[in-house]
């Protein structure tokens, strides 16, 4: 019961760091990959999962880079997702992509709204700060998926 544990710390420490500053650090990212890889080997069926956990964080990290570079998403968010992607089999891609898309659609929608009654910016752009910190959601919909698969397996 450890492992949801580390992914949640992990997680945590990602969303907290994107709410204050809009960045995902490199070494999380790599944190993630190779915590998630070992949780693979350690908790699956040894050396045989392994290929299904990267090959899920492979994908993960080549659709990341593609809507990167058009410009849809930031790379810290692609990178940790990535990091993020390696802890699931990639049978369980499609549920971790609905998980983050659901609750990033709830997060940002209501972050919309709080922004509107927030009331005008008297002019002012908020720079980085004007974009929601969508590691916020990705590390969302990482927990939600590691302590439900968890706790129903």
């Amino acid at each position: 019961m450890i492992w949801p544990i580390g992914l949640t710390a992990l997680l945590s420490y990602g969303a907290v760091s994107d709410i204050r500053s809009r960045r995902l650090p490199n070494w999380l990212a790599l944190a993630l990959l190779i915590s998630g890889l070992a949780f693979a080997v350690l908790t699956g069926d040894g050396w045989a999962i392994l290929g299904s956990h990267a090959a899920h964080a492979a994908i993960a990290m080549l659709v990341g880079a593609a809507l990167f570079a058009a410009g849809i998403i930031g790379g810290g968010d692609a990178k940790f997702y990535a990091g993020m992607a390696s802890w699931f089999p990639l049978a369980q891609g499609i549920n971790l992509l609905s998980g983050v898309a659901i609750l990033g659609g709830i997060f940002v929608i209501s972050w919309m709204i709080a922004r509107r009654m927030r009331g005008p910016n008297n002019g002012k752009r908020d720079g980085i700060f004007a974009k929601f910190p969508y590691g916020i959601a990705i590390a969302a919909g990482g927990v939600v998926m590691i302590w439900f698969t968890q706790l129903s397996g």
